[in-house]
């Protein structure tokens, strides 16, 4: 895998990952675009929700909604390093077992979810969820 990051201005850069996608990051806090460390925790949302949705569904799970609510601490001095990530599940559909739901939670903590795991080498990251019904 590789990405290319280029700078634009001040303290705005554009990242540019192999497949072609573009995704503007800013140094300052946030100010014109996600900062790195929030495109991190965004990443890590973003990764075990796709694991959480494609475990319901191949498990024939009729799935009409899914959000990930992340909260996380870091540290106040550098490097502002996270020291605890929690990651909520909020999952919605039709008939959905808490352990049905339960176990892509899991299966996504433990096996499936890389950015999670990787972040885990170094970071507490706990996960919680919800269903539902509709």
């Amino acid at each position: 895998m590789q990405a290319r990051i280029k700078w634009v201005e001040g303290l705005t850069f554009l990242g540019e990952s192999a497949s072609g996608h573009q995704v503007l990051m800013d140094g300052n806090s946030g100010d014109k675009a996600p900062s790195p460390m929030e495109m991190v925790l965004m990443a890590a949302g973003g990764c075990s929700a796709i694991d959480v949705v494609s475990i319901l569904q191949k498990g024939r799970n009729d799935v009409s909604d899914c959000e990930v609510k992340l909260t996380s601490e870091r540290r106040e001095e550098a490097p502002r390093i996270f020291t605890h990530i929690n990651l909520h599940f909020v999952v919605s559909g039709k008939a959905l077992t808490d352990k049905a739901v339960s176990r892509a939670v899991d299966l996504s903590a433990e096996k499936y979810c890389s950015v999670a795991i990787m972040l885990g080498k170094g970071v507490e990251i706990t996960h919680s969820y919800e269903v539902i019904e509709g």
